[in-house]
């Protein structure tokens, strides 16, 4: 069983993976980020004022991450490199990624590219108010990465916000559930729970 979780930057998606994971670990869950397949800088596309903007769905590679989890599918394992911010391509680790009987995939386009979206079981889309993911965005990137204050919001203004918008936003009525990220996100994640037990339960009765 594959199960998506997709949301704007920000949202909680890698924090809602790892509670998933945990509440799994009996199944071993393959852990698959999108974020492991961003092209290399010279492949990224600049804007007017000579920014690169990260948050189009063509900074990433979609043909290979797509054949990556058709091979964990087909219970073949594959090898990534996993992806740390603004090291150099020779400093990201090799991992290598083996088969599971669930398998989670987090990314911001993965509803976006159909060739991902065919292949999920089950769909979770995070919803979070666009002044938390900011703050979350503002403090992440001054604190571990270095970016101004201004960069931060230029890069908001300009690349996020329009993305997501366009490339994310559109398909969060397609998703199985939708996982709200605020006071409430103890109450949906049992929520949750009771509805992917439900679908775990069938799928694997069912094969």
């Amino acid at each position: 069983m594959i199960i998506g979780i997709c949301g704007g930057s920000g949202s909680g998606k890698t924090t809602l993976l790892k509670r998933l994971s945990k509440e799994y670990a009996d199944l071993k869950p393959t852990i698959f980020s999108l974020d492991n397949y961003y092209l290399p800088i010279e492949n990224q596309f600049v804007d007017e004022k000579g920014e690169i903007n990260f948050d189009l769905p063509t900074a990433l590679d979609e043909e290979k991450l797509t054949s990556d989890i058709q091979k964990l599918v087909k219970g073949e394992s594959i090898e990534v490199k996993e992806y740390f911010f603004n090291a150099p391509p020779n400093k990201n680790v090799l991992i290598t990624l083996d088969p599971s009987p669930l398998i989670i995939v987090e990314g911001l386009f993965l509803f976006y590219f159909k060739g991902v979206r065919e292949l999920l079981d089950y769909t979770i889309f995070i919803d979070v108010d666009p002044n938390v993911q900011l703050d979350r965005r503002l403090y992440r990137d001054q604190e571990s990465r270095g970016y101004s204050r201004e960069a931060i919001l230029y890069q908001w203004k300009n690349h996020v916000l329009p993305c997501y918008e366009k490339f994310v936003l559109p398909y969060e009525h397609q998703a199985n559930f939708r996982f709200r990220n605020d006071y409430r996100a103890d109450e949906d994640f049992e929520k949750l729970k009771v509805d992917l037990n439900k679908k775990l339960i069938g799928v694997f009765i069912d094969k």
